[in-house]
């Protein structure tokens, strides 16, 4: 029979191979998995993909919302200190833009609006709604100005058609029309004033 010592060396003998080949084992796994890593492709740096996204303050209230699952399109709306909506850049579901400003109560004050690509529109409004100014060019090339009153009915409107002609109109709180100025396509001026009794002044064609 071997003796004790004989025997103990063997064993040491093995644990010394297996231990070999442990780490021999985990050299080249390292080895795998740092290949792998150097053959995936970076991720690109600096970018965010979200479909909505929300800042909140110290004190935990919103105060800017993007969101691109809106029902009537895109839009990016800044909050005041009390998480009040004040501002408004967004895209509505027919691709016009927009800008808007707000009152805290939520009541547009000023917005800027595309219409078709080609016809811009601003308009400005007192709180509670009604416009009281407004500019805009129209889809056939055509031109308006219109002040309003406080109800927001247009008071004073010029416009200039889409040759360039250029007019003036005066409405009263009816709204009919007193006063009209115009210069015609061939450059002939006229003027016409109308009474509250329906009497009519046209004054003679100037060139």
């Amino acid at each position: 029979m071997d003796s004790l010592d004989a025997r103990m060396e063997r064993l040491e003998g093995r644990l010394r191979r297996w231990q070999g080949l442990t780490l021999a084992a985990c050299v080249l796994a390292g080895m795998g998995l740092g290949t792998a890593a150097l053959r995936k492709p970076a991720l690109p740096s600096g970018e965010l993909v979200a479909s909505r996204l929300v800042l909140k303050d110290a004190r935990g209230r919103t105060r800017a919302t993007l969101d691109a699952n809106l029902p009537g399109g895109t839009a990016l709306v800044l909050n005041d200190s009390e998480g009040r909506p004040r501002a408004l850049l967004g895209v509505g579901d027919d691709d016009s833009p927009r800008l808007r400003f707000s009152t805290a109560e939520g009541e547009s004050l000023a917005e800027l609006m595309v219409f078709s690509d080609e016809a811009p529109r601003l308009t400005l409004s007192k709180a509670g709604g009604a416009e009281l100014f407004s500019v805009g060019l129209q889809v056939d090339g055509s031109s308006r100005l219109e002040l309003a009153d406080v109800t927001g009915r247009p008071r004073a409107i010029l416009g200039a058609d889409e040759e360039g002609s250029p007019g003036l109109l005066l409405v009263d709180r009816r709204g009919q029309p007193r006063v009209e100025l115009r210069v015609g396509r061939s450059d002939e001026a006229s003027l016409m004033l109308e009474g509250r009794d329906g009497q009519v002044f046209r004054a003679p064609g100037v060139q």
